[in-house]
């Protein structure tokens, strides 16, 4: 929000409102994503605008060789909107890296979007498209000093104002060198206070009106689902979601499955980040999701929902409970869980191994990078190992993947699930491909994504998996990794120390 309309209102009134994109995760706006656009594999990142309208930033890097150019629209992800797409900007090379490309677009509104990437060179075309949820959440005001700066030159403009009126009404009628008489200078008297007067109402006003635009502003920031947890008899978590009132058109009950659930739970015993559970919660009614709970330790828990509406708008509900030692049902289905050893943060840090041991004696290894920097883009690779140290046999996929990771920070200010293909939602994602053409690697097909793309027998599962994703912010963090053989879903746990 930038209008004013004298330089005096916008210096005393100006406020810079800021926004952060909303995903599915907590405190990690940028998008990390990877795919194939025709025949050449890209990694995206898109770091939204700060400002709605604005400019979001876009770095692609192709690992196939040749090619020449890429383009970019952004586009709406559903609605008639999506079916007319505006006319694409070109990517550009920043560097002598042919493999890497640089572009910018505008995100003109809040809601769902996508970017669509149309590449071209010595293979063919090809096209990928990545969702992108955007909305106002926070606000931002001006710098002290600016603020003050621009006072200034308000009062100095209101100033000069009051005595050029001051001096057209004592001399305009005047001939060149004649000396005002009393009248004259009376007039000019009255003629700055009224003028002084009309000049104060107007700011007066104008600040009311900048309140009003501003508190307009403001109720389109974007409210997160709100969700409360209770303990209910025979072991039963409810978890009812409220809405705190952001846009008229978010409803409790369109969401969509997201690997075949409309829910997924991650429960994480806090401070010590020891215990880890995976759960899938089913809807019982409106804005209503129970679950029968399974064994857990007693504890204080951290619970982040994630859930997918309708338009693709992904959410990531958050709250926290205290549970008692319980001996429930036995795990089932998708549901996984996890135990580690308790964080233990010290001016070294923990021992930060490459390598965790699980418990039924299979091993899973991390292609640790020497250093991580906040913000920028890795490939998180593991590798599955059984208790002979080889590829285990009867690899599965979880949940259609060939893993799942969770990355949270130690201080709780970010969690983020992400999956092969990136920080989107599967099922947002699927929407986005499925608009790009007839082509078999843009179908829009499950199995036509990153880490998705094994139909056949357990020895075509691989048994390393990769995650795109760039730490938010600098600090520790405590990553989950949970991939499956058998019947087993493996979780394992890795740290990490962001500069």
């Amino acid at each position: 929000m930038q209008r004013f309309k004298s330089p005096y209102l916008f210096g005393i009134f100006l406020a810079l409102f800021c926004t952060l994109p909303v995903s599915a995760h907590v405190g990690s706006p940028d998008v990390y994503a990877q795919g194939d656009a025709g025949p050449y594999k890209l990694f995206v990142v898109i770091r939204p605008p700060l400002v709605i309208p604005g400019v979001a930033e876009i770095e692609v890097r192709s690992s196939t060789p040749g090619v020449d150019k890429i383009t970019i629209t952004p586009m709406l992800l559903t609605g008639e909107a999506s079916k007319h797409p505006p006319v694409p900007d070109t990517m550009t090379r920043p560097s002598g890296d042919a493999q890497f490309f640089t572009g910018h677009l505008w995100i003109m509104a809040t809601g769902s979007w996508q970017v669509r990437f149309s590449a071209d060179g010595s293979q063919g075309p090809g096209v990928l498209s990545i969702p992108v949820p955007a909305t106002s959440i926070a606000t931002r005001k001006m710098k002290h000093g600016m603020g003050l700066m621009l006072a200034a030159l308000g009062v100095i403009l209101v100033l000069g104002m009051v005595g050029i009126v001051g001096a057209a009404a004592r001399d305009a009628q005047l001939k060149p060198g004649e000396k005002a008489p009393p009248q004259n200078r009376r007039r000019a008297y009255v003629a700055m206070t009224v003028t002084l007067a009309i000049l104060v109402l107007g700011v007066i006003l104008g600040g009311k009106w900048w309140n009003a635009e501003a508190a307009d502003y403001a109720s389109n920031i974007y409210k997160p689902l709100q969700m409360t947890a209770t303990l209910q008899p025979n072991d039963v978590l409810d978890l009812k979601m409220t809405d705190p009132g952001w846009l008229s058109a978010r409803k409790l009950d369109d969401f969509v499955p997201d690997h075949n659930h409309l829910m997924h739970l991650y429960a994480i015993r806090w401070p010590a980040m020891d215990v880890v559970y995976h759960l899938h919660p089913d809807q019982a009614e409106t804005g209503d999701f129970r679950l029968t709970l399974p064994s857990m330790p007693a504890g204080d828990y951290h619970l982040y929902a994630d859930v997918v509406h309708a338009n693709g708008f992904p959410e990531t509900l958050v709250t926290s409970i205290k549970v008692p030692f319980i001996q429930g049902r036995a795990l089932a289905g998708d549901d996984a869980e996890g135990t580690a050893t308790s964080l233990k943060w010290n001016g070294s840090g923990t021992e930060l191994s490459p390598s965790y041991k699980l418990p039924d004696g299979y091993t899973m290894t991390w292609k640790r990078p020497v250093t991580f920097t906040a913000k920028a883009p890795e490939d998180f690779t593991f590798t599955l190992l059984d208790a002979q140290n080889q590829p285990p046999k009867d690899m599965q996929l979880y949940m259609g993947m060939v893993g799942h990771a969770a990355f949270v920070k130690t201080d709780g200010t970010v969690f983020a699930h992400i999956h092969p293909s990136g920080s989107v939602s599967m099922a947002a994602l699927m929407m986005a491909q499925s608009q790009n053409g007839s082509s078999a690697n843009n179908s829009g097909d499950m199995k036509d994504m990153p880490g998705m793309d094994m139909s056949g027998s357990s020895e075509s599962i691989p048994n390393t998996v990769s995650f795109p994703y760039g730490f938010p912010t600098p600090g520790n963090y405590r990553i989950f990794v949970q991939m499956k053989h058998g019947s087993t879903v493996e979780t394992a746990t890795f740290d990490a120390q962001v500069q």
